[in-house]
């Protein structure tokens, strides 16, 4: 088994994935090399690719009216990033940007496509995985409204 599918099966991507089908995954995707400050995806561009973060960490960020960029989340190894956009193919509404020396793994939407006939099985168990990652970002994310809510309103006499 090659480097790329042992990255593949020890990242959220791999959680249902046999070694086979990682393999073939493996050869469907291209792995890049970020360095620390690099962007891996700018906000406003389409890229229609699935991220897989195999090593390092990413900065979710958001531009702002003054030109500078906030802090969103981080992007810890093993996670899947640009799901949404690899999907339905719209722009990123976020950039992401190399917190460290980083290696991702993307999967290019017409290269994932090329596989539906030949192994549905494998293209339901990554779609599977995209829906598990956006389920978790969305919890993340009724979880900090809920914190910020309560702050504000300082309810639930936590603040």
């Amino acid at each position: 088994m090659n480097v790329a599918a042992k990255e593949i099966l020890n990242s959220h991507l791999g959680a249902e994935l046999t070694d086979e089908e990682a393999a073939i995954l493996a050869e469907l995707m291209h792995a890049g090399q970020l360095g620390s400050g690099d962007y891996l995806i700018e906000e406003g561009t389409v890229d229609n690719s699935l991220h897989v973060l195999a090593a390092g960490n990413l900065e979710v960020v958001k531009r702002t009216a003054a030109d500078g960029t906030a802090s969103i989340a981080i992007v810890r190894e093993g996670h899947l990033a640009g799901e949404l956009s690899f999907i339905d193919g719209h722009t990123h509404t976020v950039g992401l940007r190399a917190l460290c020396d980083s290696k991702v793994l993307s999967l290019a939407r017409i290269d994932f496509e090329s596989i539906i006939d030949k192994n549905p099985q494998l293209v339901y168990k990554v779609m599977r995985a995209v829906a598990r990652s956006a389920h978790r970002i969305m919890h993340q994310m009724n979880d900090e409204f809920i914190e910020l809510s309560n702050y504000i309103f300082k309810q639930h006499g936590r603040y």
